[in-house]
C-alpha cells in the first residue's frame, strides 16, 4: 500500500511516516513545514526507494492535484494541522484556514482522484482524518469520552477540528468517499515541538527554569505515547471500516500537577544536579488558559475490540522514554526551541 501523509514532519505524522515505512508500505509525505515541522525526524528514511517529500500546502488545490497524480496513492492519512490551544486563542485565522479550509481542499482532491480509479481500487481506497479528544468539550469527574459523546468545542482549535471531522464525514455520507475519523487522547514522545506541557517541562527543569503550571494544576488530560498513536492509526488505515469512528487512547487521565511533578522525579533521578535542587520546587503556578477545559479521558474499548489495537506502552514506561531522549538529544532541542523560546500564548488573543 501507498500511503499519502499529510502533516507527515510532525511530531505525530512522523512517528506514522516511520512506522509504515518499517511496515513495508510506501510513504508519500506532504508537509508545508510550518514551524513545528522537522524533517530530522524522518532523515532515516532519506534515500528509501518507498518513501518521498512533497512540501506543499494543504490549501493548495492545484498542487495537491499534481501530487495524487505523480504518486498515485492507495490511502490518506491526514495528520496536517495547526494544533497549539494557546496559539488558537491568539491567532484563530491560522487554524480555521488549515484545519478547515485544508480539510476541505484535501477532501476534494483526494474525491477527484478516487472517483476515476479502477473499480478495485476505488472499493480500497481509504481516508483517515486524524482528529482530537478536544472536539468533545470538558467532562465531569468520572466521565469518559465514546463515539456517541456529543461535539462540544470549546477552543478555536477545538473547533476547527471539529469542523473538519464533520466535512470528512459528510464527504463520505454524500458523495462515497471511504473516509473514517479517529479523535485521540493527547500525546507525548519524542520529536514533540517544546510549546507542549510536557516537553517544555522537561526542558525547563533540566535547565533549572521555572516550571509554569496552568491555574492550579487541576486540570485533567488523558496521555498516549506517540508511537501507539501511530500504531492505532496505521492500524484503522489497514482494518478500519468506512464511515466508522475510533478513538484512541491508553486510560492515562492524570492531573496537569501530578504530569509535572513526575517528570520533575525522573529529571531528578536521571540528571541530578546540585546547582539546581529539586526540580519540584521550581513549579509556578501561572495565569489559566482562557475557556481551559477540565477534563479530558477517552475510552478506547470499542477501538480495541473493533480493531485489535492495545497500546503498548505504560505511562511510566513512555514518560522515561520521553525524558531520555530529551536529555539525550539537547541539540535537537536547542535547535527548535530557539524558534520559539518557549514563550506563554494564549492569555486573551492578539491578532484577528
Amino acid at each position: 500500500m501507498k500511503v499519502l501523509v499529510t502533516g507527515g514532519a510532525g511530531f505525530i505524522g512522523s512517528s506514522v511516516v516511520r512506522k509504515l515505512h518499517a511496515g513495508g508500505h510506501g510513504v508519500v509525505n506532504v508537509d508545508k513545514l510550518t514551524y513545528a515541522a522537522d524533517l530530522a525526524s524522518l532523515a532515516a528514511l532519506e534515500g528509501s526507494t518507498r518513501y518521498a517529500f512533497e512540501k506543499l500546502d494543504i490549501c493548495d488545490a492545484e498542487a495537491l492535484r499534481a501530487a495524487f497524480a505523480r504518486h498515485l496513492p492507495d490511502a490518506v492519512l491526514h495528520l496536517a494541522a495547526e494544533s497549539h490551544v494557546d496559539r488558537s486563542i491568539d491567532g484563530p485565522g491560522a487554524f480555521v484556514e488549515t484545519n478547515v479550509v485544508g480539510t476541505f481542499t484535501l477532501l476534494q482532491a483526494a474525491r477527484a482522484y478516487w472517483s476515476e480509479l479502477p473499480s478495485d481500487r476505488r472499493d480500497a481506497f481509504r481516508f483517515v482524518n486524524v482528529s482530537t479528544d478536544e472536539v468533545f468539550g470538558s467532562l465531569e469527574p468520572d466521565a469518559w469520552f465514546t463515539p456517541e459523546t456529543p461535539y462540544q468545542p470549546n477552543s478555536p482549535y477545538a473547533a476547527t477540528k471539529a469542523s473538519a471531522d464533520h466535512l470528512t464525514r459528510s464527504w463520505q455520507a454524500t458523495f462515497g468517499l471511504p473516509t473514517m475519523v479517529t479523535n485521540c487522547s493527547n500525546n507525548f514522545g519524542p520529536y514533540q515541538f517544546p510549546e507542549k506541557l510536557i516537553p517544555v517541562i522537561i526542558l525547563n527543569a533540566i535547565e533549572g527554569k521555572p516550571l509554569p503550571v496552568y491555574g492550579a494544576g487541576e486540570n485533567v488530560r488523558d496521555w498516549l505515547f506517540v508511537d501507539d498513536h501511530a500504531d492505532a492509526l496505521v492500524t484503522a488505515l489497514e482494518r478500519g471500516v468506512p464511515g466508522e469512528t475510533y478513538l484512541i487512547g491508553a486510560r492515562n487521565p492524570r492531573r496537569n500537577l501530578d504530569v509535572v511533578k513526575t517528570i520533575c522525579a525522573v529529571i531528578d533521578e536521571l540528571a541530578p544536579s546540585q546547582a539546581i535542587g529539586k526540580r519540584e520546587t521550581l513549579i509556578r503556578f501561572v495565569t489559566d488558559r482562557p475557556g481551559h477545559d477540565f477534563r479530558y479521558a477517552i475510552d478506547p474499548s470499542g477501538t480495541e475490540r473493533l480493531l485489535g489495537w492495545r497500546p503498548r506502552h505504560s505511562w511510566d514506561e513512555g514518560l522515561r522514554a520521553t525524558v531520555t531522549w530529551y536529555l539525550e538529544n539537547r541539540p535537537w532541542c536547542d535547535r527548535v526551541a530557539g524558534q520559539s523560546g518557549r514563550q506563554r500564548l494564549g492569555l486573551g488573543g492578539k491578532q484577528p
